[in-house]
């Protein structure tokens, strides 16, 4: 069983003016190929659920973008520290897709004046480091939040709160669509609006910024303390500072 959403209308962008679209907006800041892989999370389960409309939206632009995109379904993900020693298999996938992504995407309702727990619970579910690994650790990330109500920045706070705690690499530009009933028609696609074209420029940057980090990726988030714990020493022969400092 695959927790992955199908994405209706891969290539239908009504709201999308292609006058004004690059295509590949990471050209000249690095290799973009092969596609990147982008994971979004949403954090609702309603029927009808806007920030996952908004993902699907999302998703469509990166699609457009040349990114590889997975959206996740949290429909039957425990509750974090329910299941002992979280051994169920959402929460076996969700880290999957999450160890495959090189940048994600998460929008939150707001829910309280804060992210939803759903949303929050996906995000629990993804630890600093498994088996030596680091799921989070160097990708970037893009936040986004829908609200009921007028226009509110709590929840893309909150998460950029927790991508820096995962150390993600967040990116300056975030979504926040206020009345989201308002701005999806009866069928779940959003109205052209400045809404949606701030949607387009935060998936336009988390192209740019995940083409561009990618060949420092490892780099990036090379930490001494981590190299310490690991018991992996420099060899000052590869150690491209020691290197400089000799010459």
């Amino acid at each position: 069983m695959s927790r992955l959403r199908p994405l209706p209308e891969l290539d239908h962008l009504p709201a999308l003016d292609p006058a004004y679209v690059h295509e590949r907006p990471a050209l000249g800041l690095g290799d973009d190929s092969p596609r990147p892989r982008i994971l979004l999370l949403y954090g609702s389960l309603r029927e009808r659920s806007y920030s996952r409309l908004a993902v699907e939206e999302a998703a469509r632009l990166l699609h457009l973008f040349g990114a590889e995109t997975r959206i996740f379904n949290p429909a039957d993900l425990p509750l974090p520290d329910q299941i002992a020693g979280d051994d169920h298999p959402a929460v076996t996938e969700l880290r999957e897709h999450a160890f495959w992504s090189e940048g994600m995407v998460w929008c939150s309702p707001e829910r309280h004046g804060q992210v939803s727990a759903i949303m929050k619970a996906q995000i629990d579910h993804l630890p600093l480091n498994i088996g030596g690994m680091r799921p989070t650790q160097g990708r970037t990330l893009a936040v986004m939040q829908v609200s009921g109500g007028s226009q509110s920045f709590n929840s893309v706070n909150t998460l950029r709160l927790l991508g820096r705690w995962m150390r993600m690499v967040t990116i300056p530009n975030q979504s926040s669509v206020p009345k989201a009933y308002e701005e999806f028609d009866e069928t779940g696609r959003m109205k052209p609006s400045p809404l949606y074209d701030r949607i387009v420029d935060v998936m336009e940057e988390l192209v740019r910024f995940t083409v561009l980090l990618r060949p420092h990726a490892e780099q990036l988030v090379d930490r001494y303390s981590e190299r310490k714990a690991d018991d992996r020493p420099l060899d000052p022969n590869q150690d491209l500072s020691a290197i400089a400092i000799r010459s």
